[in-house]
């Protein structure tokens, strides 16, 4: 069992990568200085720009993405998840959207490529397609142990409308949930903490969510919100909409305690479905 501090880093990454590095080290090492030992960033956390300008930078991005999380990770001793960054396929033509996971001395615990990809003509006006320019990842995504802390599954932003993805979480043993996303403001402000809260509640599992905030390019706006949630579905902590950090602690026997109270994973009946 163990007790430890998590952040769910919240920023406004733009078109400038050097910049989000640098905003994202500053939260890293406030985190890190207030104890987080398990540090999330947003997805896009370094690049939020238009399609055309996120293609040409993709190889050098992918490259200084993976290298920065290493070097964060072993010089403020945290586990530290990418959120999502570019990485080139199809000769340069689109990209992956990818998360990693580093443990503490910087070795790389789990990788994920997205899978769902956000095509969609919102009410208000914009529309996204992902599609477009991104490649869905083939494999499910991975639990994996982070040595003294819990298991962790990841997953990427809108993932989080797919509630079999994080059942396949859970039966895999996760007792934490990743869900770094870049929300967009609209949809953010009726769907974010709902889903949130839902897929800790289904699952019995905490939630650790960074989060994008804020205008980033042209319309381009994100709803923020970072949440620490517990698995009882309680809101422990939430960034609120300018750039920081939800930071609260966590505990795994917590979770065994909940699942024992409301056993509800012990009393499915996959064999009828």
């Amino acid at each position: 069992m163990s007790d430890f501090l998590a952040a769910a880093v919240q920023l406004t990454s733009t078109s400038k990568p050097e910049v989000n590095f640098s905003a994202a080290e500053e939260q890293i090492e406030l985190a890190a200085r207030r104890g987080a030992e398990l540090i999330g960033l947003p997805e896009n956390f370094a690049f939020m720009g238009d399609d055309e300008e996120r293609l040409k930078l993709s190889a050098s991005l992918a490259e200084k993405c993976s290298r920065f999380l290493v070097t964060m990770a072993q010089r403020y001793q945290v586990a530290l998840l990418g959120g999502g960054y570019p990485v080139p396929v199809d000769d340069g033509k689109r990209t992956l959207n990818r998360a990693e996971l580093f443990g503490q001395d910087g070795q790389l615990l789990a990788r994920y490529d997205k899978i769902h990809l956000f095509d969609v003509d919102l009410p208000e006006g914009n529309t996204y397609r992902e599609s477009s320019t991104i490649v869905p990842g083939e494999n499910v995504p991975p639990v994996v142990d982070i040595p003294g802390l819990c298991r962790v599954g990841l997953s990427i932003c809108y993932d989080v409308r797919f509630p079999e993805l994080y059942r396949h979480l859970v039966e895999e043993g996760a007792e934490l949930i990743m869900i770094p996303a870049a929300f967009t403001a609209f949809t953010g402000k009726d769907h974010w903490q709902v889903l949130l809260q839902a897929r800790a509640i289904e699952n019995t599992a905490y939630v650790l969510a960074p989060a994008q905030t804020g205008l980033h390019y042209e319309r381009r706006h994100s709803h923020g919100h970072a949440m620490v949630i517990d698995p009882w579905g309680t809101v422990l902590a939430d960034a609120g909409v300018i750039p920081g950090a939800a930071i609260a602690p966590l505990d795994t026997s917590h979770v065994g305690r909940i699942r024992e109270q409301m056993p509800c994973l012990k009393h499915r009946k996959p064999q009828l479905f």
